[in-house]
């Protein structure tokens, strides 16, 4: 018979998960949620709902307003304090300024979180941008810069990736099939950098290089962003240059 700490361990952890499966939702959700709908959503009966609710309301997780419950500013507080103690971002700052000043466009510094591409720094260049990713929302690993991400999966996790996504089209029009998005991938290996244009959005252009750790794994990407019109080939080569450098300059930083 299970220990009564073992059980009371046990139904912790699992409140643990509810809580965080309940924050997940609200992230998700770009409006606010009623009570009986997160719980509908969760699987999680109301009054368990409710609940736990209340503890994340207390701790600022979660708030509460006229229409239902959303992300509370305690997530913008964690956020903050991860760009305070995160190596990566405190060790990238310096690097992706002087890129920006350097290019003259928006310059950025994404991870991988799953199967999806998450911007963590970013940093405003003297040019405009046509499109510009939120910082700390999820974007898909097929399109534009953040395919030197998912050219760094596994065969098996490529599969996944694709799983549920036999061809996709860009914002240009153009279809590209899972045949074409793998062969591309082995492209992006080969050359080592990505140059996109009207694939998030038309007339947005971006170049994209991988940031390798010690022990060559990737573990981010570094991008440039601008208008198609102003990032055009020949000011693309003259980037990858400059992002390669920068990113052998993080590399080398890097614990």
């Amino acid at each position: 018979m299970a220990a009564v700490s073992d059980i009371a361990n046990t139904t912790s952890m699992r409140s643990l998960e509810r809580s965080f499966e309940i924050l997940d939702i609200l992230r998700r959700s770009r409006v606010p949620m009623r009570l009986t709908d997160i719980s509908i959503e969760s699987g999680i009966h109301l009054a368990t709902t409710q609940r736990i609710l209340s503890v994340m309301l207390h701790y600022g997780y979660v708030s509460q307003e006229r229409y239902g419950y959303t992300v509370g500013v305690t997530s913008m507080i964690n956020a903050y304090a991860f760009h305070m103690t995160n190596s990566l971002s405190q060790i990238s700052l310096p690097v992706v300024q002087e890129l920006a000043g350097a290019s003259g466009y928006m310059s950025a510094l994404s991870v991988r979180v799953d199967m999806a591409q998450v911007m963590i720094l970013r940093i405003e260049g003297n040019e405009p941008a046509r499109y510009l990713l939120p910082l700390g929302e999820l974007t898909p690993l097929h399109l534009g810069g953040a395919r030197v991400l998912a050219a760094a999966l596994s065969p098996e996790d490529v599969k996944e990736l694709m799983k549920e996504i036999p061809e996709f089209r860009l914002a240009s029009g153009q279809v590209v099939t899972r045949k074409d998005f793998v062969k591309n991938l082995d492209t992006i290996r080969e050359q080592g950098y990505v140059y996109s244009v009207s694939e998030r959005e038309l007339g947005s252009a971006s170049v994209s290089v991988p940031v390798l750790s010690q022990e060559g794994q990737v573990v981010a990407s570094l991008q440039v962003f601008g208008r198609a019109a102003d990032l055009d080939e020949s000011k693309a080569e003259w980037c990858v240059v400059e992002l390669k450098r920068a990113s052998t300059a993080i590399t080398k930083r890097l614990p």
